[in-house]
């Protein structure tokens, strides 16, 4: 069993992110959840799709997703604070029928009874995988935890600010292939060009 300390600096770090999302705009800016959604339309999913948002924070992208017409949108956060105002924010925009909100622990609690056909993540794997009680272990199974939740040949989109595209594919490559990057915004310093942010696309394995 972790001890207290552990638990609390565990706490301590996932809330200092979530907080960070109920802002209007946070970290990652309002261009992550355009490009997001820009990229889901594009592919012509049926609008049917089972989507879900993990740590969904003030639930900004599945709002616009709903406005783009999906009908199947589920978004988990582990701070109760925080769906509490994603279902405020769906009430005022009028798309609460189109969004199933949940607090859950990704790593945890959480146990769909179907899987879905879409994940998408914005920042919550940057806050497990800084976690100073077992990082390694907590994204080892937060793979595990997607397996369970996107079916075969499903997709994943992240949108990390920690990592680069080859340490993504270092965690995620077993058990999904990357089929598209994102454009992000791009910086140069000393000769050298880089991006402040990584978006990757990813898809499931068949045989994962």
């Amino acid at each position: 069993m972790k001890s207290m300390e552990c638990m609390t600096d565990t706490r301590r770090v996932i809330i200092r992110h979530y907080v960070s999302h109920l802002l209007p705009y946070h970290r990652f800016g309002e261009g992550s959840v355009t490009r997001v959604v820009k990229w889901l339309n594009a592919q012509k999913l049926p609008l049917s799709s089972a989507v879900v948002d993990i740590g969904t924070g003030n639930g900004k992208l599945l709002v616009q997703l709903a406005k783009s017409g999906y009908s199947n949108l589920t978004g988990i956060d582990y701070c109760s604070g925080a769906i509490a105002l994603a279902q405020s924010i769906c009430d005022k925009e009028g798309v609460s029928q189109r969004v199933k909100l949940q607090v859950a622990d990704f790593l945890g609690s959480f146990a769909p009874a179907e899987q879905y056909d879409v994940a998408l993540d914005k920042g919550t794997f940057d806050a497990i995988s800084l976690d100073p009680a077992g990082a390694k272990d907590k994204c080892l199974q937060y793979v595990q935890a997607l397996r369970r939740v996107i079916r075969p040949d499903g997709i994943f989109i992240i949108t990390s600010c920690n990592w680069t595209r080859d340490q993504l594919l270092q965690h995620f490559g077993n058990e999904f292939e990357v089929t598209d990057d994102l454009p992000t915004p791009t910086f140069s310093f000393g000769g050298r060009s880089g991006r402040t942010v990584t978006a990757l696309v990813f898809r499931r394995r068949s045989c994962s």
